[in-house]
């Protein structure tokens, strides 16, 4: 835990009833990590010389920036997997190469970290194996956050149905044959885990990181989607979360196939039977949300709900575009996620603002929009609830973490920005990575002039680079072998299905008018 001083000329403190609040030519004084104190640096630094300062009065201060939607590091693209619409993309996942959970954890951290964000949900894609695995892969995950300093909630996605496809495994595998049958049985074994073998994973997980890590770890839970989880499994999940206080994450309607799947399989909405199941709550965050009806937003603003946009993802998969204002209308708090990576194959969060800006935009003369202010709330206090670290994090004043971003005014400004232009919009459309000067989780100095401090970043640069240009094991070869094999039977069994016939071309996601 660390005491210090960071000056700033300027402290964008969050969102406000009326915009940004900001305060000027101020300073934070740090105690145990936490923000004691807001003010001129007369006041707060009188009989404060012991303390070490960081910044100066060329400096602006803002919240660290949380990612709310994340998986894994090295993305599909680095690993060789084209593009495809999401449910041909996902099943080439188990051909590519891996390089250990801390390696792969610690390669996105320094994207994170380095363009200013603190806190990450790390949304693990499928635990393997028993409880001894799982407990050691998400131990390794979380060391490494630890060991680069962020602040991490940890989630495992859990299927039991209909995992390659909008049909039963069994039906899907039938007509696999030989070799390739085999594989995929292994593949899915996953799947045959009861939910509350999980669940008690779960809670022992969540007892371990409590005590070792409290104001670092949160343990959530993520019921994959709706197609992939029964209905069973999926309310003991939000039934287990409730009981521990925890938070959950699950993605819904990403595709209008799945929609589509959805309406078909319950006779309602994802978004309905959800509600009809009794799992919307103020604990509950919907990520992607792209093909949601009025009506389901509706729902989902009365139960208190969050939902996380990953606008990148939508576009570079072509799953849609989420209703981002209609639900802003509606007072539902939307936080942010690059997904697997974002529109720049990497994980900078202020580049991913500057989408969901633009994106959102619309085109009416007087329609209402995401401001640069709202767009910030998303990405920083709207996504520390999502995580599940609201109550300390978030927004810079007393009583909350310093988790706190320094930006070079500068390199912001260069080489001029009129005093007029508001700062929150200076800050949402000329930040960039290269501006950012300093980064500080707990009062704690984890970037230094734009690059991580509390690990070798070249060292682990070149372990990636000289696992991935190895030549392939032979299970790798395998691998990638009956992923090819795989994927005629997955684009097959979409064809037939009447999900993707006479899609909506998208600008915007026309919503359902019930």
């Amino acid at each position: 835990m660390k005491d210090c001083i960071i000056e700033a000329g300027t402290i964008l403190c969050g969102r406000g009833e009326d915009g940004a609040e900001l305060r000027f030519d101020s300073c934070i004084r740090v105690q145990d990590g936490m923000i004691a104190q807001i003010g001129p640096m007369s006041a707060v630094a009188y009989g404060m010389d012991h303390l070490p300062r960081y910044g100066g009065a060329d400096k602006i201060a803002i919240p660290g920036l949380v990612n709310s939607h994340h998986h894994f590091g090295i993305t599909p693209l680095m690993n060789g997997v084209p593009f495809a619409p999401l449910e041909m993309w996902l099943p080439q996942f188990r051909g590519m190469r891996q390089i250990g959970p801390r390696l792969d954890t610690l390669y996105s951290a320094i994207e994170m970290l380095e363009s200013g964000t603190t806190m990450v949900h790390h949304i693990h894609s499928g635990l393997i194996g028993g409880p001894e695995t799982w407990e050691a892969t998400s131990n390794a995950v979380l060391n490494a956050y630890g060991e680069i300093g962020m602040r991490a909630g940890y989630s495992f996605m859990m299927r039991n149905q209909n995992v390659m496809g909008y049909q039963s495994d069994a039906s899907f595998i039938a007509v696999l044959g030989g070799s390739l049958s085999e594989w995929a049985k292994g593949q899915l074994a996953a799947t045959h885990t009861p939910t509350q073998d999980y669940m008690t994973f779960f809670r022992k997980m969540r007892a371990d990181w409590h005590q070792r890590a409290p104001d670092h770890v949160r343990m959530n839970l993520a019921p994959s989607n709706l197609h992939w989880c029964s209905d069973d499994s999926l309310q003991m999940m939000v039934e287990t979360a409730r009981d521990a206080g925890a938070n959950v994450h699950m993605h819904l309607v990403e595709t209008e196939r799945q929609a589509r799947f959805a309406q078909e399989l319950n006779g309602c909405s994802a978004v309905e039977h959800l509600h009809r199941l009794e799992v919307l709550g103020p604990e509950l965050t919907l990520g992607h949300g792209n093909w949601m009806s009025h009506s389901d937003l509706d729902l989902i603003a009365g139960c208190g709900c969050a939902m996380c946009h990953n606008a990148s993802s939508g576009l570079r998969l072509g799953s849609g575009i989420a209703p981002v204002n209609a639900m802003a209308k509606r007072g539902i708090p939307v936080a942010l996620g690059i997904d697997q990576s974002n529109i720049l194959d990497d994980r900078d969060m202020t580049v991913e603002m500057k989408l969901v800006w633009a994106l959102h935009r619309e085109t009416g003369a007087f329609n209402e929009r995401l401001d640069a202010a709202q767009v910030l709330q998303s990405a920083t206090e709207h996504g520390a609830k999502s995580v599940g670290f609201g109550d300390i994090a978030g927004r810079l004043e007393p009583g909350k973490k310093a988790d706190i971003v320094l930006i070079d005014k500068e390199k912001l400004e260069r080489p001029f920005v009129d005093p007029r232009t508001p700062m929150v919009d200076t800050v949402l459309h000329r930040l960039t990575k290269s501006a950012i000067d300093a980064v500080f989780v707990g009062g704690e100095q984890v970037v230094k002039g734009g690059r991580v401090t509390t690990i070798d970043r070249d060292a682990v640069m070149g372990e990636i680079h000289e696992r991935l240009s190895a030549p392939e094991t032979e299970q790798e070869a395998h691998n990638r072998k009956m992923v090819a094999e795989l994927m005629p039977h997955v684009e097959a069994s979409i064809r037939t299905s009447d999900h993707d016939q006479g899609y909506q071309p998208y600008r915007y996601n026309k919503l359902a008018e019930t």
